[in-house]
């Protein structure tokens, strides 16, 4: 056996996450961060066997802003509590936001790079804009003009993944389709029996439900990265390279701030003579990847991203 897995919906009232108490403050950030290392420590001490396993935090996109606090949060926990420690040993980020104000900057850099956009349009973006694309003065009219231009260029596609359509996931025809029928799938009486889900604690499943209110109260997760490097966590940050999300370049922008040197430098990394992407280490034990042809949360490309993380967790290099 490779690993146990632990999936858990969060915060409060996402998936079939519930709570025995009523929940006094907003859901933020930092407070998920706090319930998810008290649900951590409750369920070992329900589950002693697994105590011992190492412990690797997980979670792709939006948890870019939650894991890396939460492993500071679990190892501060380690050292100053009485209850047995969690047996942490790094984590794993899938397309992770980290900074959007200025992740969202890498998007036109990437566009060009793919060959969205021209290099005239990118050239003359770049000058007018100064690095902002998305939050531009309302004098400056003529980047506002060059961003219709971009937009003109990009807006059809699928921003999760390039290579796709935007399509209406309500269409038989469309590949989010899948996803739309889970809302029927998650909501039938049967499918919530086998999966256990407790009678009256979660009303009507929705795949991705905005209403409820939270706090980003974390705006970079970028000190958290810092904390654990300096603590020794071992860490996978992997990128889709056709995310226009979270643009791979994004990722190694952040990835570089830290200033950690570099231990193995960019190559591809294989699956038997094919390239599943490339990849770079750093001495602070943090191993940066692409899954090529990969989206925001690559799933599109499940084996490339079964080796991937089947080698790192076990030590080897991809």
């Amino acid at each position: 056996m490779m690993a146990n897995i632990i999936f858990l919906d969060q915060p409060v009232r996402t998936g079939f996450s519930y709570s025995r108490t009523p929940l006094i403050d907003k859901p933020s950030d930092t407070g998920e961060v706090e319930r998810i290392r008290e649900f951590l420590l409750k369920w070992l001490n329900k589950h002693p066997t697994f105590s011992s396993n190492p412990f690797y935090a997980a979670g792709d996109s939006y948890s870019g802003m939650t894991v890396p606090a939460l492993v500071q949060e679990i190892s501060k926990g380690n050292y100053i509590c009485c209850e047995p420690p969690i047996n942490l040993q790094g984590y794993v980020l899938g397309n992770p936001i980290t900074h959007i104000e200025e992740e969202i900057k890498y998007r036109v850099p990437f566009s060009h790079g793919m060959g969205l956009i021209s290099d005239e349009l990118y050239e003359s973006i770049r000058s007018a804009c100064k690095g902002n694309y998305f939050n531009v003065d309302p004098s400056n009219t003529k980047c506002l003009k060059l961003v219709e231009e971009y937009h003109k260029c990009i807006d059809k596609l699928y921003e999760y993944n390039i290579l796709l359509p935007d399509c209406n996931m309500t269409s038989s025809d469309c590949f989010l389709y899948p996803y739309y029928l889970l809302n029927f799938w998650a909501n039938d009486e049967s499918v919530r029996d086998a999966l256990h889900i407790k009678k009256g604690s979660i009303g009507e499943w929705v795949i991705c439900s905005r209403s409820n209110a939270y706090n980003n109260d974390i705006k970079s997760s970028v000190p958290y990265h810092m904390h654990n490097s300096i603590n020794g966590y071992r860490s996978l940050i992997y990128s889709g390279d056709h995310d226009l999300v979270v643009p791979f370049l994004a990722t190694e922008a952040w990835i570089k701030s830290l200033n950690y040197s570099i231990i193995h430098e960019w190559r591809p990394w294989m699956i038997k003579d094919l390239i599943a992407g490339y990849t770079r280490t750093y001495s602070n034990k943090m191993t940066f990847a692409t899954v090529k042809g990969g989206g925001h949360t690559v799933e599109n490309k499940p084996n490339e991203s079964f080796i991937m993380f089947q080698r790192w967790i076990n030590g080897q290099p991809l």
